[in-house]
C-alpha cells in the first residue's frame, strides 16, 4: 500500500490530538515521526501502540525537532503536520521554511477537521497568548454556572509528559489525584485550584474518551485552553483572554489569532496594569480582526494569603509558561511585590541551581524572579534548593497552587491570588444565559456548526 508519510511537528498536545482525530485510523496515511520541542524530557520516546491504534502495533517514535531535515529525508516523509502553540507567525514560516527546503509539504489542521462535537454545551477558554488569563476566567466561569445551579466540568489542555498510556483519560477531584497522577508543578497551578473550589478536572491524551466520559457527569463543558491554543470541542460559545500587556500579539502569534477570529467574546484582561492606551490599541485590533466579537474587559484582583510583605525582601516566584515561551519580563508577583511595599526583589541568580540556573540565563531580560519550573522530580529539587538558598526573607509564591505541597522552604511565603473581575461591557452572566438554557435542554446541546 502506497500511504502517505506524514511527521507531526508539536510539545506533547496538540500533535496527539490532531493524531487521534486525523490520522489514527486512515489506512491512507502513515505517521512516521513525531517532533518533539518546547517541554523536556518529550523527545526520544513513543507514543504508545495502546494509543495509537491497530494501524501502528509498534506505536510512533517521537524524535527532537532539531533532526527534523534529516527525518524527512531519512523516512521518505511527504507531508509535515505543524502543531504547536505560542509561536510567532514568523517562526512559523521559519519552521515550513525547513520543512519545504527539505522537499516535503507543510500543513496545518484546522478546526473543522480537529474540533470534536459535544452533547453537552462547551464553553471555550482561549487566549492570544499563555499567561493572558485563561484559567482565572475558567475558574470565574465555573462559580457563575454553579451560582445557577449548574455542574460545570473542565477540560484543560493537554500537558502529558508522563506515562502517556497511563495519562490516556486523567479525572482529578482530590489533591491525591495530583499525585496519584505524578503531575508537575505547571500542571498543578491548571488542577489544584478548581479541586480546591470542589471542581472535577479532566485532562490526559485521547481526548474524545475524556469528553465522553465528562459528558456522564456534566451540565457545561468548560475547556480550558492551553498556550494560545484554540479548542479541541467545538464549543456553543467562544471566550478569548487578550493581554494589553503584550499589545499587537493578538495578530502576531499562532494560533492566538485564530483564536480571535473564531471568538464570540473576547475579554481584554489586566487593565489595571496595562497603559490605556494599549487596552484601546487592543481594542481596535481585535475589531478588525473580528468585528462581530463582543469586547469586554476586566482586571486581575490581587490579595496575599500569608505574612506581610510590607519592608521584607522577598524572592518572587512566577509561573513559568507566561515566563519562558510567553515572553513575558514579569507577573503578578513582581506587581504584588511593588504594590504591597516589599523592600525589595532578591536577584536569585546568584543561587540559582541546575535546571533553574538555566532558565534564568536563556532569558535574560527577566526581573529579578524565579520561574515555577518543575517538568519532573529532578526540576523541583532544584527549584526547591535555589528558593532556600537565596539570600531573603519570605518566599512571594505567584503561581496558582500551594508550593509547600511539593517543596520544602526554609522560609515563610506568602502567596499572590489574582481574580478576575469584570469591568466593562456585557456582564458574563448575561453572556452566558444562552449556555444555561441548553444545558438545561441537553438534547440539543453541541448543535453549533
Amino acid at each position: 500500500m502506497n500511504r502517505k508519510r506524514v511527521v507531526i511537528m508539536g510539545a506533547a498536545g496538540r500533535d496527539f490530538h490532531n493524531f487521534n482525530v486525523a490520522y489514527r485510523t486512515d489506512p491512507d496515511v502513515e505517521v512516521v515521526a513525531f517532533t518533539a520541542t518546547q517541554i523536556p524530557g518529550i523527545a526520544n520516546r513513543r507514543y504508545p501502540a495502546a494509543l495509537a491504534g491497530p494501524l501502528y502495533p509498534e506505536g510512533i517514535p517521537i524524535l527532537p525537532a532539531t533532526e527534523l531535515e534529516a527525518i524527512v529525508r531519512d523516512r521518505w516523509v511527504d507531508g509535515v503536520v505543524f502543531a504547536y502553540s505560542d509561536v510567532s507567525h514568523e517562526t512559523v514560516m521559519h519552521e515550513a521554511s525547513r520543512v519545504l527546503a527539505a522537499g516535503a509539504d507543510f500543513e496545518l489542521l484546522g478546526p473543522r477537521r480537529t474540533m470534536l462535537a459535544s452533547s453537552r454545551p462547551v464553553v471555550s477558554v482561549c487566549a492570544v497568548r499563555t499567561g493572558s488569563g485563561k484559567s482565572q476566567t475558567t475558574r470565574y466561569l465555573a462559580g457563575l454556572f454553579a451560582e445557577r445551579g449548574l455542574k460545570p466540568v473542565v477540560i484543560r489542555h493537554p500537558m502529558p509528559y508522563g506515562d502517556l498510556a497511563a495519562q490516556a483519560v486523567q479525572r482529578y477531584t482530590t489533591h491525591a489525584d495530583l499525585d496519584r497522577y505524578e503531575t508537575t508543578i505547571e500542571e498543578r497551578e491548571e488542577y489544584e485550584p478548581h479541586l480546591d473550589a470542589g471542581r472535577v478536572v479532566y485532562a490526559g491524551v485521547d481526548y474524545e474518551a475524556i469528553l465522553r466520559q465528562a459528558e456522564t457527569e456534566a451540565d457545561v463543558i468548560l475547556w480550558d485552553g492551553g498556550n494560545n491554543d484554540y479548542a479541541f470541542y467545538r464549543p456553543d460559545l467562544s471566550i478569548v483572554v487578550a493581554d494589553p500587556l503584550r499589545a499587537g500579539d493578538e495578530r502576531r502569534f499562532h494560533p492566538g489569532e485564530t483564536a480571535v477570529r473564531l471568538a464570540d467574546v473576547v475579554i481584554i484582561n489586566k487593565i489595571d496594569t496595562a497603559d490605556p492606551a494599549a487596552v484601546e490599541a487592543v481594542r481596535a485590533s481585535i475589531h478588525d480582526l473580528n468585528p462581530a466579537a463582543d469586547i469586554l474587559t476586566a482586571r486581575s484582583d490581587l490579595t496575599l494569603v500569608g505574612p506581610p510583605i510590607a519592608g521584607r525582601r522577598v524572592v518572587v516566584v512566577e509561573d513559568g509558561p507566561t515566563l519562558t515561551h510567553g515572553g513575558m519580563t514579569f507577573g503578578a508577583g513582581v506587581v504584588a511585590a511593588r504594590r504591597f511595599g516589599a523592600a525589595a526583589l532578591v536577584d536569585p541568580r546568584p543561587a540559582a541551581v541546575g535546571s533553574i540556573a538555566d532558565v534564568l540565563d536563556r532569558y535574560p531580560a527577566l526581573e529579578p524572579l524565579v520561574p515555577a519550573m518543575g517538568y519532573g522530580g529532578a526540576q523541583i529539587r532544584e527549584l526547591e534548593a535555589t528558593l532556600n538558598a537565596v539570600d531573603a526573607d519570605l518566599v512571594l509564591c505567584a503561581t496558582p497552587i500551594d508550593l509547600t505541597r511539593v517543596l520544602t522552604l526554609t522560609k515563610p511565603m506568602t502567596r499572590v491570588r489574582y481574580d478576575l473581575v469584570e469591568a466593562g461591557g456585557t456582564p458574563l452572566a448575561e453572556v452566558i444565559e444562552p449556555i444555561v438554557q441548553l444545558a438545561r435542554t441537553p438534547a440539543t446541546a453541541g448543535s453549533r456548526t
